[in-house]
């Protein structure tokens, strides 16, 4: 098995007691699709228990590595054609096509870059795009094994228009048999770097995560883990919270239908008081599914998950206090999901 990063060494359990849980919001809905050029689009939106509704559309193209680097055909400069005219560009091909971004399109923007530009696009450059009800406009790139095999870099972008706020992080990740490590760094905060890594050997992980502040020049937070996975089970326990919060989780799968888990936390800085959770999945045909989860205060959650036809699916869950039936602190849900 793969050695997994950090955040999912204990990522069985941590996905059984919580995703698929549909009463978080009164109701999601959220459409993919992927137009023919290979841009694919997701528009997102959610109302939640308090009346509040937001919704965000994304786009999201990657460009596959060809592994050639077109050069240009005659010593001429890029972009301007022999009678001495540039090149037209038509929307279709901004939008790009199989075979990368055209020549042309790089020549009109900036003479002398068109050949830098297809070469990085050649490399399997990945942009995803993504504009919010709160007016943020966010943009990611991705690179993938084009430096080194195993290795990814990725650049996040974050801006206001409202308030001409800005955000800017590198992130990078590394991956080879036996070891998963990462780094995260905020440019305009700060600057301030988060680190972590992961060794595995048989099963076997264990994993440690530290921050930076490079203005203050001092460690600003820690966390360390230890963890077994195995195809059928798996088993972590987490510090946290400058080894302040510690979490213990089992998962088993106990047939191809039925998984089960537990988690158990106890914050050291409020108590002695350990918060207990236990959850389980039913798969009841090839197309739906069932879950269940109760915690130690007595909050049952359920959740149902069925494939209605191709493309379409369908989410209900409900969270109810079994302590206080009788009050109106229950919660209802759903879900639905639009894949063109």
């Amino acid at each position: 098995m793969s050695v997994p990063a950090f955040s999912d060494i204990a990522k069985p359990a941590n996905d059984l007691l919580n995703k698929d849980f549909y009463h978080l919001s009164a109701t999601t809905f959220e459409f993919k699709d992927t137009a023919p050029n290979g841009v694919a689009f997701k528009v997102t939106g959610k109302s939640s228990h308090e009346k509040a509704t937001s919704a965000a559309i994304e786009g999201k193209y990657t460009d596959k590595p060809s592994g050639k680097t077109p050069r240009p055909k005659s010593p001429r400069r890029p972009g301007i054609r022999r009678d001495g005219s540039l090149p037209v560009v038509s929307v279709s091909r901004i939008l790009g096509s199989a075979a990368g971004w055209p020549l042309e399109f790089a020549a009109t923007i900036q003479p002398g870059y068109a050949q830098l530009l297809t070469r990085y696009t050649r490399t399997g450059l990945t942009l995803t795009q993504t504009w919010n009800t709160a007016n943020a406009l966010d943009t990611k790139l991705e690179v993938n094994d084009t430096l080194a095999k195993g290795l990814k870099l990725e650049g996040l972008f974050n801006f206001l228009p409202a308030t001409a706020g800005k955000g800017a992080k590198f992130n990078l990740f590394f991956k080879q048999p036996g070891f998963h490590g990462r780094a995260f760094f905020d440019l305009l905060k700060g600057p301030v770097a988060n680190v972590d890594a992961v060794v595995g050997h048989e099963g076997f992980l264990a994993g440690a995560s530290a921050g930076y502040d490079v203005n203050k020049a001092a460690v600003t937070a820690y966390s360390a883990a230890v963890g077994y996975a195995a195809p059928q089970y798996s088993a972590a326990v987490t510090a946290t919270d400058n080894l302040s919060v510690f979490a213990a989780s089992y998962y088993h799968k106990v047939n191809s239908q039925v998984e089960a888990g537990a988690k158990a936390t106890w914050n050291s800085k409020t108590g002695n008081a350990v918060g207990l959770e236990v959850a389980s999945k039913y798969r009841i045909d090839p197309v739906s599914f069932a879950k269940v989860k109760i915690n130690d205060r007595g909050i049952a959650a359920l959740a149902y998950n069925v494939l209605l036809r191709e493309g379409v699916t369908l989410g209900l869950g409900g969270s109810f206090d079994t302590q206080k039936l009788d009050q109106a602190t229950h919660k209802l849900g759903a879900s639905f999901t639009f894949e063109g």
